[in-house]
Parts: structure tokens; C-alpha cells; sequence
């Protein structure tokens, strides 16, 4: 990058800082840290919600999905919208009347110690994993901008991730967020157009649509169906989008503490959803959007010579190992293709040159998707703008892991230190011991992030895979709590310990696309809690 960009990449990203800090003034105490004194008006819970959810890994994976696989992962999103609905008219109320700090707190009013705690410790498992995948997201650009060692990368950003969440609780990261959004949506906007104006000048927008539709790129929606039948195992099709994808986003807005402890932050029932509803009409235009300039940058390298391989910094590395002169052959051979634009022989060259690299760099997957927006950045966007972007998939990191941390301290703090360890803290103890959890998840994330180098998986795909794993079993217990009366603790409790271990057990079986494990999941807990009732009778009732 050019000095002009590290410029406008460090004053941005101090900006924000600067800026949470001087918001994150509030009261010492849990109202405080976690919910902001509940006091965040409708846009700003919006804003939250999104910046939670739209982390580096949105911005950096999902353009690099959309160039390997097309616009089919935007039915991912089309259960989400029925989702905002449900738990508007289910969720929302019971959480703010009873007035809780995390989710959970109303699963021990209605079951018992034990049911609440196995939830909490579900949530914080699968939500303290997914954070670390979401720092290394960061990590990977500095890690490619400067060849740094992508563990010492790992280091920093979660030091500085660490410090930036410890200072300001959650109306920092919600006074932030609104910043964040607003500079990502511009910086993705700019992105677009940017990629459109690069191409020839006789191929504009349309004509480029049509040029990645020819090779399957616009294919928004998909059925499923392959030789006359359904296939389980297609990730990403209409129905597992709006059936699956539903499943998932109750469960995850619904009731993982990083996004309800966002809309528990608002001023009143009726803020809190109006930012949920909102969420739901935007958030599937924008990934849309966002999928879409992976497209465009599809349609760019079919003018413009594609990189054989789209990280740089891990050529360079295998170039130093006795697999150097293979790897410069195939590059010279890739040349030659492009050249005589021969399609079939590129792609059966990349793929070479991949498995070239899996022997240089023993242990490495080598898939590059997560590289190839950043690649495409770098490599052809003027001096300033590289700076700004990469300051964009900076500050959805930030926004996103930021809200995470905060959630995962809440949940500690609420759930297991006052309920186990000490009952009688004061105001000042919560508010110092709330930091202290806080610091404890930023290194456990740092910790996994430095096994998320080598996943197999496109970044956005691989979180959404690990939240599938546990988001159904949580799903279902709450089901079962809203809707189920005469179902008690002892029942939900053995039947969401059974239904994990079977989500588990089909997942390695890989027998059914991750996202159908949301609704087996929460299926699972309410048809086995209703069949085991009968056999766990409790001497009295939770309710």
C-alpha cells in the first residue's frame, strides 16, 4: 500500500476509537457495560444488529464466495425477514418485561438452574469459537499486506480488539457500529462502481451481469434438485435458504446474547422492534449488494489476467521451499493459457498450482477464496481508496467482534460468576469483573483464531457452519419454553444434551447441507422433550 492509504487507513480506524471512547460514558454498573442504561433509540439498536452481524468475514469471504460459486448464497438469507416477525411478536416481549441482562436468564423462570446454565454454556461455546474465527478474518489482510507471521497477526489484532471492547461496553460498540456502517456501505458502494468502471469501455454493467449470468455466476435462485431429485446436501438452495435459513436466524436473533443483548439496549419495547423489522427489510438487499461485487469482480478477471493464485503472501512462502521451480512453471504455463484464452486449461492449472502449494506448505488447504476481493483491492484500485477499503473490512471486524465480546462477558458474569461464584457483588464489582471477562474471551478467541487458518471452508461459510452446529438445539429449547407449557426442565434438559450429541453425530455422517441441522436441531429438542415428560416428572414445577 501506499503511504497515502496507510494514512487514511490509520486516521479512520483512530477515529472510531476516539469516538467510542468518547461515547462509552455511562454508568458503572451492568445496566451500564452490557445494556447501555437501555437507553439506544430504534436506529441505533438497527445499526447494532447489523454491525454485529456484518463482521470482516462478510466483507472479505462473501465477494470471494459469489466469484467461486455465484449469487446462490443470497438465499441464505431468505428465511430472515419471517424470523424478525416471529420474534418480534414472541421474544421481544417476554425479554423486556422480565427485564433480563442475557437471553437465558428466562429459561431458569421457566425450567430450572440447570437448563439455563447447559444454554448459556452452548451459546458461549459456539459464540466464543465463531470470534475467533472472526479475528482471524483481520489478520489475514495484514498478514498479506505485510507478510507478517499470520499467529504474531492473530497477536495483535485480538490485543487491539481486546483494549478497544474492554474500554467502552456496549454503547461504544453501538455509537461505533453506526460510524462503521455507514463507512463499509460506502466503501463497498465505491467498490462496485469501481469494478464497473475498470472493465472495457464498450462492456458496462449490464453487459458484464450478462457475461458471469453465461457462466452461472447470477444464479440467485436454485431449487435443489439435481437428476430429478432433491439433493440434502446442496448448501445453498430455496428451500434450505427459507426454511433452514429461517431456523437460523431465530435462533441466532432470537437468542444469541450477541444480538439480543444489541436490541435489549433499546428505550422501549416498541424501538426494539422497529430495529428488528428494519433489519429484516435491509439486510437481504445489502448481502445481495455485497455478493454482487463479487460478481462484477468475476466479470473483471474475464478482461483482466486473473492471479493463478489470489494469496500472495503464501506464494512467496512456498516459493522458498524446493517446490519453487514447479510453482514458476505452472505460472508460466498459466500465462500461456490466458493467452490463448483456453477456460478448461486455466481452471485445471489453478488447480495444480493449489496442489503444488499443499505440498510446499504441508498442512495448509490452500483455498484462496477469502483472498480474492482483497487481492483485486489491492491490485487495482487508486492510491487512498486501497487504504479506505481495507479500513472497512477493519471496522466490521471491529464493530462485529466487539459486540461479541461483550455478550460473552454478559453471559459469564450473569449466568455462572453472580449465580455460582459470588452471589453479593456490588454495583463497582460488576462493572470491574465484567472487564476482567471480557479480557478472558478476547484471549480464548485469539487462541482459536490461531487454528482458523486452515478450515477448508470460505470464512462466512465455515462461521455460519459452526453456528448450524449448536444454533438448532438452543432454537428448540426456547420453543419448547414458549409454547410447550407442560413440558418441564428435567425433559428439555436430557432431550437438548441428546439432540447436541445427534447434531454432532449427523453433521460427521455428512449426509444433509449444515443449514437443515438448525431445523433438525430444534426439532429434535421439542419431539424428544414431549416424549420424555412423561418419564421425568419434577416434585415441583419451575414455572
Amino acid at each position: 500500500m501506499s503511504n497515502l492509504d496507510w494514512i487514511i487507513l490509520i486516521s479512520t480506524l483512530s477515529g472510531i476509537i476516539i469516538y467510542g471512547m468518547y461515547k462509552s460514558r455511562t454508568t458503572k454498573n451492568l445496566d451500564g457495560y452490557f445494556l447501555s442504561n437501555r437507553s439506544m433509540p430504534w436506529y441505533l439498536v438497527l445499526l447494532s444488529i447489523m454491525g454485529t452481524q456484518a463482521s470482516a468475514i462478510t466483507f472479505i469471504s462473501a465477494p470471494g464466495q459469489a466469484y467461486t460459486d455465484g449469487m446462490r448464497f443470497v438465499q441464505y438469507y431468505f428465511g430472515l425477514p419471517l424470523a424478525m416477525i416471529v420474534i418480534c411478536i414472541f421474544f421481544v416481549p417476554v425479554f423486556r418485561k422480565l427485564k433480563v441482562y442475557t437471553a437465558y436468564e428466562f429459561l431458569e423462570n421457566r425450567f430450572d438452574v440447570k437448563t439455563r446454565t447447559l444454554t448459556s454454556a452452548l451459546f458461549l461455546l459456539s459464540r466464543g469459537l465463531s470470534t475467533g474465527i472472526s479475528i482471524y478474518a483481520p489478520s489475514i489482510i495484514l498478514s498479506s499486506l505485510l507478510g507478517w507471521n499470520i499467529y504474531y497477526t492473530n497477536l495483535v489484532m485480538g490485543g487491539l480488539l481486546i483494549i478497544y471492547t474492554m474500554s467502552g461496553g456496549a454503547r461504544a460498540v453501538a455509537y461505533t457500529q453506526q460510524l462503521q456502517l455507514l463507512i463499509i456501505i460506502s466503501g463497498m458502494f465505491v467498490a462496485g462502481y469501481l469494478v464497473v468502471k475498470l472493465l472495457p469501455a464498450d462492456i458496462g454493467f449490464t453487459k458484464a451481469l450478462q457475461m458471469a449470468g453465461s457462466q452461472g455466476k447470477m444464479n440467485i435462485i436454485t431449487s435443489g434438485v439435481t437428476n430429478n431429485h432433491f439433493d440434502w446436501k446442496d448448501k445453498y438452495n430455496i428451500w434450505s435458504g427459507v426454511i433452514g435459513g429461517f431456523f437460523l436466524a431465530l435462533s441466532y436473533f432470537g437468542t444469541d446474547q450477541s444480538q439480543v443483548g444489541r436490541y435489549l439496549t433499546a428505550k422501549s419495547d416498541k424501538e426494539s422492534k422497529v430495529g428488528l423489522l428494519m433489519n429484516g427489510l435491509i439486510k437481504v438487499p445489502m448481502q445481495f449488494l455485497i455478493l454482487l461485487v463479487g460478481v462484477l469482480v468475476f466479470s473483471f478477471y474475464q478482461y483482466h489476467r486473473a492471479p493463478v493464485y489470489f494469496d500472495a503472501a503464501k506464494i512467496v512462502t512456498a516459493k522458498k521451499t524446493a517446490y519453487k521451480d514447479t510453482l514458476v512453471s505452472l505460472e508460466q504455463k498459466y500465462t500461456t493459457a490466458i493467452n490463448l484464452q483456453d477456460i478448461p486449461q486455466l481452471k485445471a492449472l489453478r488447480n495444480e498450482y493449489k496442489t503444488v502449494l499443499k505440498k510446499a506448505l504441508p498442512g495448509d488447504d490452500a483455498n484462496d477464496t477469502n483472498f480474492i476481493f482483497l487481492r483485486f483491492v489491492v491490485d487495482n484500485l487508486p492510491k487512498g481508496l486501497v487504504g479506505l477499503l481495507i479500513a472497512v473490512i477493519f471496522l466490521a471486524a471491529w464493530g462485529s467482534i466487539a459486540a461479541a465480546l461483550n455478550s460473552l462477558s454478559s453471559c459469564t458474569v450473569v449466568d455462572f460468576h453472580k449465580k455460582f461464584i459470588n452471589t453479593n457483588c456490588t454495583e463497582i464489582m460488576d462493572y470491574s469483573i465484567s472487564k476482567w471477562y471480557t479480557f478472558g474471551w478476547g484471549v480464548f478467541s485469539i487462541i482459536v483464531a490461531m487454528f482458523a487458518h486452515n478450515l477448508g471452508n470460505s470464512l462466512i461459510e465455515a462461521v455460519n457452519i459452526l453456528g448450524s452446529l449448536f444454533y438448532g438445539v438452543i432454537l428448540g429449547i426456547f420453543l419448547v419454553a414458549f409454547w410447550i407449557k407442560h413440558v418441564k426442565g428435567n425433559a428439555v434438559f436430557v432431550a437438548a444434551v441428546i439432540s447436541e450429541i445427534l447434531i454432532f453425530v449427523i453433521y460427521k455422517l455428512d449426509v444433509i447441507s449444515f443449514l437443515w441441522l438448525n431445523v433438525i436441531g430444534a426439532v429434535l429438542v421439542i419431539m424428544l422433550s414431549l416424549l420424555l415428560q412423561p418419564f421425568l416428572r419434577e416434585k415441583k414445577s419451575a414455572e
